[in-house]
């Protein structure tokens, strides 16, 4: 359930901006729906269940199918009169070493987590260059930065996003658009729940998932929101290009393990 009536750490800098963010109706997407419209923002999440509380509003939208994509984006400019900010969180996961994953798969995943913030984008471009504030932030991975073990496919796809990042920034820079990203380490969702269900010991294994990260545990949702709002801010108005680190010290830190 949306909790959008709790206080911003944004204070209201997000009034009168409207605010796209796929996958937003569950896990860091909503977590984020939730932060921006409690800033001021009008947030539409579009997920393909796109049930969310009020303030929000849910839209429904199949990232992998570009006509579903037009569809959606044109209907959010109908209901709210522009774009200002797009997330593109949408995503999904895949295991296995590089033999792993059949072509189907390969394709399946790249169609979503890297050709649906294209197909995003790419529709909400026209109305990103009539804002004032356009900004696009988009959600990659640590997995994108270090090598992962049984993470193949979806590492592959996380590199695309983070190399994606820096070249819409120079692109659309001249445009006034702002694109950065986010590179969370392993966050506590409900997808990384429904992963460790199928675990022999889930237990365990969340024991050796909160061991990797040099904090001690997951990353909260809220705190990969907390990201994805500042960099759609206007208080980082300077900043584009930029993938930012949310992992809890996995990329930047060489910590001793702990005894």
């Amino acid at each position: 359930m949306s909790d959008s009536q709790t206080s911003s750490p944004f204070g209201r800098q997000f009034e009168n901006l409207v605010a796209v963010v796929t996958g937003g109706a569950s896990g860091i997407g909503l977590a984020t729906a939730d932060m921006l419209a409690a800033g001021g923002a009008t947030v539409v999440a579009l997920d393909l269940n796109p049930e969310v509380a009020s303030p929000l509003i849910g839209v429904r939208c199949d990232v992998s199918d570009d006509a579903s994509v037009r569809q959606a984006i044109s209907e959010v400019v109908e209901r709210t009169g522009g774009i200002d900010i797009v997330v593109n969180n949408a995503g999904i996961g895949a295991q296995g070493d590089v033999a792993d994953n059949d072509d189907d798969e390969w394709s399946a995943v790249f169609g979503v987590n890297v050709f649906g913030m294209v197909r995003v984008a790419r529709a909400a471009l026209p109305h990103l260059r009539e804002s004032d504030h356009a900004v696009i932030v988009n959600t990659g991975s640590v997995a994108g930065a270090v090598g992962l073990p049984q993470r193949a496919l979806y590492s592959a796809t996380k590199g695309a996003v983070h190399a994606l990042t820096r070249a819409m920034a120079a692109d659309h820079v001249d445009d006034g658009i702002r694109v950065n990203a986010v590179s969370p380490g392993t966050a506590d969702t409900p997808w990384i729940g429904r992963l460790l269900s199928t675990a022999p010991d889930p237990a365990a294994e969340r024991a050796a998932l909160n061991a990797r990260q040099p904090i001690g545990r997951l990353v909260a949702p809220d705190e990969v929101a907390a990201a994805i709002c500042y960099l759609a801010s206007p208080g980082a108005a300077s900043t584009t290009g930029t993938i930012l680190d949310v992992d809890g010290g996995l990329v930047p830190l060489r910590t001793r393990p702990r005894s």
